[in-house]
């Protein structure tokens, strides 16, 4: 959420430490660049919402095994994408167009949340992979969640 505010302030030509140059020359701000950064803030967002498919059976667009293989996919693109970030954060090139050291350290709390995605993302996509025990790719059915009770000699407890 901090990074889809910044980036929305940013749209909106609210000072975030950019120099109005940079924000034309680099940012195409005011331009089709204020359509690319709030189109990503939203992008964000939305896929900020996927692990909630994880962690709730009531709602099931697909099967857990398609939705197990597609939550690692995700998985994976958000570790190779946060380790992007990380190079791109720490270059030479990208400290040069903030304007003062302060904007960059606001810059750097708005964005440091986004670190965490990753990691919390392949807990929970391990977490519903072993719910649903899908997690080697055998695809067991899914255990049930209190409907079920029947000992393991067919009788009700």
């Amino acid at each position: 959420m901090p990074s889809g505010l910044w980036r929305i302030a940013m749209a909106a030509g609210v000072p975030v430490g950019y120099s109005d140059r940079v924000l034309r020359e680099v940012f195409d701000i005011p331009g089709w660049g204020i359509a690319y950064v709030v189109g990503l803030a939203v992008l964000s967002e939305l896929a900020s919402l996927f692990p909630l498919l994880l962690v709730s059976d009531r709602w099931r667009p697909l099967r857990p095994r398609t939705l197990a293989a597609l939550a690692w996919t995700a998985s994976a693109l958000l570790v190779l994408v946060a380790l992007w970030q990380l190079v791109v954060a720490f270059t030479v090139e990208s400290r040069t167009y903030m304007s003062s050291g302060t904007a960059q350290t606001v810059w750097g709390f708005a964005f440091a949340p986004l670190i965490a995605i990753p990691p919390l993302m392949t807990a929970v996509t391990w977490a519903y992979a072993q719910r649903h025990r899908v997690l080697g790719g055998r695809g067991a059915r899914p255990q049930t969640s209190g409907g079920d009770r029947r000992s393991p000699s067919g009788g009700q407890d």
